[in-house]
């Protein structure tokens, strides 16, 4: 007995001994893993990175910027199922446990230790706080060294913060496949809902997630991703948390998931990164990437459609012209072709375009094939445009053939005949489905866009034909002489300097000596013809470069560089004459923005793609407008309240009654000038065409009282467009086309243009600039100022620079011509 005693004794002291071994052990080890632990309380004031988005001036999404996509939502906010499917599938003890789930851990064990030698994947049993210590605090590295540190910052994070903190940041920080950071994000990305629309299988597919997204793609691995969630069903009917028949009516569920949320966004690529240019410029890449913030444009999503739909049909239209200039590939073999049409790259022509081969071609037709083995044919309509290409002229000699156009082994693009149809007239037989146009991506670019000239707030741009294969922004980044677009500001010095609309100036043959060696500069006006005595007016309506030049001389060279600047025109060149003919070099968006001026009156304004920018927390902190309205704040209003009248902060760059005279005088270029074709819109209008030398740079910018809209073609290697090529004929179409469009949708109201204060209004015979006692044929109203309307003969400007009474011209002739001549020059003697 006394040795069985001594045993028991022995073995007590022995288990003591240990324990005591054990607890110094653990003492030792928590002493040892919590050395440089790093500070979980910043977890209390977590910020996660949360996507930037970007909306259009009615709220459509445009972009989303970050480098994790993640929307943050409270807890509070989210389904409470949501929540469950997640700790169900997780951590099922999360609400109880104290950071460490030692039941977990034992019961991992068991499992473990049973499937050795299975080849099934270990049990892991972290908790739900140990992945947000891990995901927040620590590293992704496989130790015991990293576990014990993990555990007790669990334990730690569990003592200060409640449950309800700690599945918040969890469930917002979580990575879920797709680029989607948080549960929200992850809603939008794979079924395109938020949180609260989520039926409970797509919830349990989310909670089915974190542990490998990529092995339950819901496509590529469908029967794995439908297992795995219905194991997240069977873990909450476990825990209680739905009923059986919840259970089964979701596992009935079909998992739909969205392909791509690219629908849900508007189509402005190039707006979009002008927006995010600025955003970058003003608030830093860490704000714009990381910051969430909510910003809200200036574009409106139908002008944005209908500017793209207008440039595009521009581009292709001055393309088709030019002629065909051959496939986009050759198949050497016909072996597995559709699989070779697979495999081409992504082209950049329109959405609707796609990929055909040519199987065979006769002399009425070529027979296509298309990816995954459909049929169709190019009837001889269908490409009867396509011309050899001529670069250097309007036209080459038309095809009578389909054999002269294709050959067998041919990749083409091509777009059903039958949607262009749709467009034609009403009652006109459609072709059949399987009927295909040729189509070709044009060579040439350019840009357009739609500003608000009261505000600068710009409304549409398109910088290309089309994004994807040129981030280039035609609009804001491109640098191309304006040629006679800029006529207008040089005749408005001119009226500034004492001339009025009626003063005659001479267009008659001037040449200058621009100095040693550089020999004499002859302007010539674009129809090769002078026209004698011409009223200014004339000078804007016909585009008349020697009038232009005469005036120049005139108003002198640093008066054309001040009022461009005035106007927010720099050429950044040493100023001479050839500047009154546009030689310098601006951009698209600026002499938009100055049209823009002349508009409202001469008012400064600059243009803006941004309207409003708030921060994560939906609090503003940055709008174009600074005005402070605080009662335009009131929710209710009464009859009694006075209306708020804020501040017009623009300053007046010219006087208004200038500008309305300019814009009278633009009017003319509609309705009888070189932008005569768009009358037929039937809204007052006013604008100037602008042609360079040899027809590199063609433009048109025209503007209602309440809308400016500027297109800019040419190449982007500058090149010659072609002979007879110009802004009336390449941009202006474009303009119309779009404005036709907004007078189609109601969106064009017919409202005259506002004349200011200190206008007088004569009428006067337009080709002479005499003042006419009545209405008749060559008569029409002209602005002037008080005091400088026309009594009998008007001035005429001389070779001497003075404006003296002449007598009556013979009328001018009515023939149309656009400017050329962009050469530089310096200001020599006048003969």
């Amino acid at each position: 007995m006394k040795l069985l005693g001594k045993l028991l004794l022995s073995l007590v002291a022995l288990g003591l001994l240990g324990g005591v071994v054990a607890v110094g052990a653990l003492l030792f080890a928590l002493h040892h893993y919590s050395e440089g632990l790093p500070d979980f309380s910043q977890l209390g004031s977590y910020e996660p990175p949360v996507v930037t988005r970007v909306h259009a001036g009615d709220g459509q999404l445009l972009e989303e910027f970050a480098r994790q996509k993640r929307v943050f939502v409270p807890v509070k906010s989210m389904p409470p199922q949501l929540v469950r499917a997640f700790v169900a599938s997780e951590d099922q003890n999360f609400f109880d446990h104290i950071g460490v789930d030692f039941f977990g851990i034992a019961r991992a064990a068991i499992t473990n230790l049973r499937a050795i030698g299975t080849g099934r994947r270990p049990q892991g049993a972290s908790t739900i706080t140990q992945q947000v210590a891990k995901n927040f605090l620590l590293t992704n590295e496989v130790s015991l060294d990293r576990k014990a540190k993990e555990a007790i910052l669990a334990i730690r994070i569990e003592r200060t913060f409640s449950k309800d903190q700690i599945i918040e940041l969890y469930l917002n920080e979580i990575y879920l496949g797709r680029r989607s950071y948080g549960v929200a994000a992850a809603a939008l990305n794979y079924f395109d809902k938020s949180l609260d629309e989520l039926s409970l299988s797509e919830m349990a597919y989310l909670a089915a997630l974190p542990k490998a997204p990529n092995n339950y793609h819901p496509v590529r691995n469908r029967d794995a991703a439908i297992a795995r969630r219905n194991y997240v069903l069977s873990r909450m009917l476990e825990d209680g948390y739905i009923t059986a028949d919840q259970a089964q009516a979701a596992r009935d569920e079909e998992l739909v998931s969205v392909v791509g949320r690219q629908d849900d966004f508007v189509e402005a690529g190039h707006f979009t990164e002008e927006v995010r240019r600025r955003l970058f410029e003003r608030f830093g890449e860490t704000t714009l990437y990381d910051g969430g913030l909510s910003v809200r444009t200036t574009l409106e999503p139908a002008l944005q459609r209908m500017a793209t739909e207008a440039l595009r049909n521009g581009l292709e239209a001055y393309d088709r012209r030019h002629g065909w200039r051959g496939p986009m590939a050759t198949l050497d073999s016909f072996d597995s072709w559709a699989e070779q049409l697979a495999e081409l790259p992504a082209h950049t022509g329109r959405p609707e375009w796609r990929y055909a081969l040519v199987l065979s071609v006769n002399a009425t037709e070529a027979s296509l094939g298309f990816e995954g083995g459909a049929r169709g044919v190019i009837p001889f309509d269908g490409l009867s445009w396509a011309r050899p290409w001529l670069p250097d002229q309007r036209f080459g000699e038309s095809p009578t053939r389909a054999d002269q156009v294709l050959n067998k082994g041919d990749v083409v693009l091509v777009a059903p005949l039958a949607a262009e149809a749709a467009a034609a007239e009403e009652g006109s037989t459609p072709p059949p489905a399987d009927h295909y146009g040729l189509k070709q991506i044009p060579d040439i670019e350019g840009g357009i866009v739609a500003l608000d000239p009261h505000t600068g707030r710009v409304l549409a741009l398109e910088g290309g034909f089309n994004f994807a294969s040129s981030q280039f922004n035609r609009v804001t980044q491109a640098k191309r002489q304006p040629g006679s677009a800029f006529k207008p500001f040089v005749y408005l010095s001119a009226l500034e300097k004492g001339l009025t609309p009626a003063t005659l100036i001479n267009d008659a043959p001037v040449v200058f000596d621009q100095g040693y060696g550089l020999g004499n500069w002859k302007p010539q006006n674009y129809s090769r013809e002078f026209y004698g005595p011409t009223p200014l007016r004339v000078g804007i309506e016909k585009s008349r470069n020697v009038m232009t030049v005469r005036i120049a001389q005139f108003i002198g060279v640093e008066a054309i560089e001040e009022i461009g600047k005035r106007f927010g025109i720099d050429f950044g060149v040493r100023p001479t004459l050839s500047l009154a003919l546009g030689a310098g070099e601006t951009t698209l968006i600026d002499m938009a923005t100055a049209y823009g001026m002349l508009a409202n009156g001469g008012k400064w304004i600059e243009p803006s793609v941004i309207d409003q920018v708030q921060s994560r927390d939906g609090v503003p902190i940055w709008r174009h407008d600074p005005r402070d309205c605080s009662a335009c704040h009131n929710l209710v209003w009464q009859a009694s309240m006075a209306v708020p009248v804020l501040e017009d902060p623009r300053r007046q760059v010219v006087d208004p009654r200038h500008a309305y005279q300019m814009v009278h005088i633009m009017e003319g270029t509609i309705t009888r000038g070189t932008g005569r074709r768009l009358g037929s819109v039937g809204v007052p209008m006013a604008g100037k065409t602008g042609t360079t030398n040899d027809g590199r740079d063609t433009w048109f910018i025209g503007f209602t009282p309440d809308l400016v809209v500027g297109v800019f073609i040419g190449f982007d290697e500058p090149k010659p467009l072609g002979r007879r090529e110009t802004g009336s004929s390449v941009a202006a179409p474009v303009f119309k086309d779009f404005m036709e469009e907004l007078k189609a949708a109601n969106m064009l109201p017919t409202i005259p243009f506002r004349a200011p204060d200190g206008v007088s209004l004569v009428r006067v015979n337009a080709d002479q600039g005499t003042r006419a006692s009545g209405a008749g044929s060559g008569v029409i109203w002209e602005a002037f100022l008080p005091g400088t309307e026309p009594e009998g003969q008007p001035g005429m400007l001389g070779n001497d620079g003075q404006v003296t009474k002449q007598a009556v011209p013979q009328a001018v002739s009515t023939e149309p011509s656009g400017a050329t001549t962009s050469i530089s020059s310096g200001t020599g003697g006048l003969y």
